[in-house]
């Protein structure tokens, strides 16, 4: 019989998953434990093994495609098995295509009794006033129903996204229909007034865009198509070079447009329009820089040399490109923007002195096949540190706070999708060099691909370490549900003070970024003192 697979939910966070490659085809047979896809969740892209048998029959979701956890990825069964009653809904779409059919036969003499747009009327729709606006609200109205209207007049103030802005028309005519009054909101494109002849019955229009049988062509429209159609071989005859807000000599500008140019003396021929179909706006106009004009050498007989003059322009091209987001970068966008904007954090510093840990390591080191990093003892010492202060190994939750009394640290790691925090479990009893081995085990699997969801989850605390970048400090965001995180700098050798002199030292800034729902400031000023301990004398870690 033949058994559905669905988007498994390889995370905890995993809420859609994207198909990486299908290792397996339609007719391939599997085997229980035949690896069937690698698939991208939030946190890594990881194998997903079958635990059936047969034959793959279907497949629901192509390469490089997304869909929610629990929906259809594939169908496993015995060769040449009917699977089409397991397709959701797919085995009754054939017989649902005659009624279609039949519906839109139906409504094809609706359509062809589509109500026109009378000649003369113009449809005003909302304007996309800013490049971010999807509604907007009328402030006011400048003109009522009956007003007649030039092009260029103030139809209304907008008030969008970004500004209130005010709405010219592109029109002349009366406004015969205000479609949103004042005060009310609506998406761009929604009908915002009509323009027309004065007495023209707009009320079959108006029901029409309502219904949306509403054509948009014109009979006025398609007078001036041919118009613009009949009039282009001639056009192309003119010495004159037209710029594209005219039209048979005359300009398209907006009366500020027109005032500025005229106060500046700027021919609005030469000025290029920013506006709808080439119109040009004040923008335009301030913005307008007269091109110089290199004119022929004449010949002179002067003896004294003329110059020409050379307009430059800075050659450049603009270019945007949109990468589609990975599941990872998605998981991080929301995990870590619920965490800066729901807890509060507050942020603590300290700087360590490095001396005893770097003469601490040479020695650990010194020992054959043992090499432990000063990002170990970091781990080991916050480990030790949360054990004595048990309120910064804590959840905060709406009804309690969770202390933990096993102590797990999740360590950052940089893959090339983004960020990954593998945990360290029992962190506290484990030595340095056990979790120096099992820090670089879990790295090298995520920077592979090859790490388990558990082997991702569980941290009480989190270390991030930027001084292998030679960052000095910097702060990090709480990787929640911890109450705290701790980044660590590069060591830098500096002048420092020791028994009244000045000597060369090493030192390194630690930043503790707490939230304070669970963690106060004594708190986790007490926790850095402890730490600093650790740290500058390493022995005691051993103790």
């Amino acid at each position: 019989m033949a058994t559905v697979i669905n988007m498994p939910r390889l995370s905890d966070t995993m809420e859609e998953g994207v198909v990486a490659s299908w290792l397996k085809k339609v007719g391939d047979k599997i085997e229980e434990g035949d690896i069937l896809a690698e698939i991208e969740t939030d946190k890594a892209t990881m194998e997903f093994e079958s635990f059936h048998e047969g034959v793959l029959l279907h497949i629901g979701v192509q390469e490089g495609e997304t869909a929610p956890v629990d929906t259809l990825l594939a169908i496993i069964g015995e060769e040449g098995e009917d699977f089409s009653g397991l397709l959701n809904g797919e085995s009754t779409a054939p017989a649902e295509e005659p009624k279609a059919e039949k519906t839109e036969e139906a409504s094809l003499p609706n359509k062809a009794t589509s109500t026109a747009i009378p000649e003369g009327v113009e449809i005003v729709k909302m304007p996309r006033l800013s490049d971010t606006m999807e509604e907007g609200t009328v402030a006011s109205w400048l003109k009522n129903v009956g007003d007649k209207v030039e092009e260029g007049d103030i139809l209304a103030e907008i008030e969008t996204d970004k500004a209130t802005m005010e709405f010219e028309s592109f029109y002349e005519g009366t406004l015969l229909h205000i479609g949103i009054e004042e005060g009310n909101s609506a998406p761009v494109d929604s009908l915002l007034a009509i323009i027309g002849k004065q007495g023209t019955d707009v009320a079959a229009v108006i029901e029409a865009h309502k219904s949306g049988n509403l054509t948009t062509a014109t009979p006025s429209e398609a007078k001036k198509e041919e118009k613009i159609t009949t009039e282009a071989p001639a056009a192309a005859t003119t010495e004159t070079v037209a710029t594209t807000n005219t039209s048979g000599g005359r300009i398209f500008a907006s009366p500020l447009a027109k005032k500025i140019a005229k106060d500046k003396g700027i021919n609005l021929t030469d000025v290029k329009g920013s506006g709808e179909n080439g119109r040009i706006v004040k923008k335009d106009v301030e913005n307008y820089t007269p091109t110089a004009k290199v004119e022929a050498p004449v010949a002179s007989t002067s003896a004294t040399p003329t110059t020409a003059v050379t307009s430059f322009a800075i050659a450049g091209e603009e270019n945007t490109q949109e990468v589609k987001n990975s599941q990872m970068r998605k998981a991080i966008a929301r995990s870590l923007g619920n965490s800066k904007f729901s807890a509060p954090h507050f942020y603590l510093n300290i700087e360590v002195d490095m001396e005893n840990a770097i003469a601490s390591r040479k020695t650990i080191n010194a020992i054959p096949d043992v090499k432990v990093s000063f990002n170990d003892m970091v781990v080991k010492a916050c480990a030790m540190a949360l054990r004595k202060h048990p309120q910064v190994n804590t959840t905060w939750t709406d009804n309690a706070t969770q202390y933990h009394s096993h102590i797990h640290v999740g360590v950052a790691v940089a893959v090339d999708e983004g960020l990954v925090v593998p945990v360290v479990k029992h962190t506290d009893a484990l030595t340095l060099t056990q979790i120096g081995a099992s820090v670089k085990d879990l790295a090298g699997k995520a920077r592979s691909k090859k790490i388990k969801p558990n082997e991702m989850q569980g941290s009480t605390f989190t270390v991030s370490n930027l001084g292998m970048f030679g960052i000095e400090s910097f702060t990090s965001i709480i990787n929640q549900p911890n109450s705290a995180i701790l980044s660590v700098g590069a060591i830098v050798e500096k002048p420092v003070v020791k028994n009244g002199q000045i000597v060369v030292g090493n030192t390194m800034k630690l930043t503790l970024a707490c939230d304070h729902r669970t963690v106060d400031g004594a708190v986790g000023a007490q926790f850095l003192q402890t730490l600093k301990t650790y740290i500058e004398n390493p022995v005691t870690m051993l103790v």
